[in-house]
């Protein structure tokens, strides 16, 4: 599959078992299982409250440290970071839309699964998204759906024109 990054669940068992996007990717060898306590230093950690985006930039601490998403119930989700901490590089992804059928066309509300396959493409591993999309029916269309976004978000140079960027493609304010 070429070069790219461990990925990493930390796994809350927090919903559905049978809806869970990162145990599926645990199960199929994609990913491996994380403990809070022991998380590798530098690993880039998928946080949607934190004020850096993921950027290509990201790119050899994701190599060097891996990637970690965190699986837990949105509605939980900051308690859940707050018990991380500090530990490894947080980053939020840009705006995005779920594909998955819990959450379809919700911006920002992404699967675990979507989360991983956004922060691969973003950071230059193409194929690596295109093996974990391919995992579900619906993940190929998570691309499809972020195509335009996703590409141009991979051209950034750091989070900061990641943001600029963001705004091409979030709905205006009414």
């Amino acid at each position: 599959m070429g070069e790219a990054p461990r990925v990493l669940v930390l796994h809350y068992r927090q919903d559905d078992p049978s809806k869970c996007t990162a145990e599926k990717m645990i199960r199929m060898g994609l990913a491996l299982a994380a403990h809070e306590r022991r998380l590798p230093r530098g690993v880039v950690v998928l946080n949607p409250f934190s004020p850096i985006r993921l950027s290509p930039s990201d790119r050899p601490n994701m190599l060097k440290a891996g990637l970690l998403v965190v699986d837990a119930s949105w509605k939980k989700a900051q308690q859940v970071f707050k018990r991380i901490g500090r530990r490894g590089l947080h980053r939020s992804l840009p705006y995005l839309v779920a594909a998955n059928p819990v959450n379809y066309g919700q911006p920002r509300m992404l699967s675990s699964l979507e989360a991983i396959v956004a922060a691969l493409y973003i950071t230059g591993f193409r194929e690596a998204a295109e093996r974990y999309a391919s995992i579900y029916k619906w993940g190929p269309h998570f691309i499809e759906l972020n195509r335009e976004p996703l590409e141009e978000y991979s051209k950034a140079r750091g989070p900061e024109e990641i943001r600029e960027k963001e705004k091409l493609f979030e709905p205006s304010p009414l």
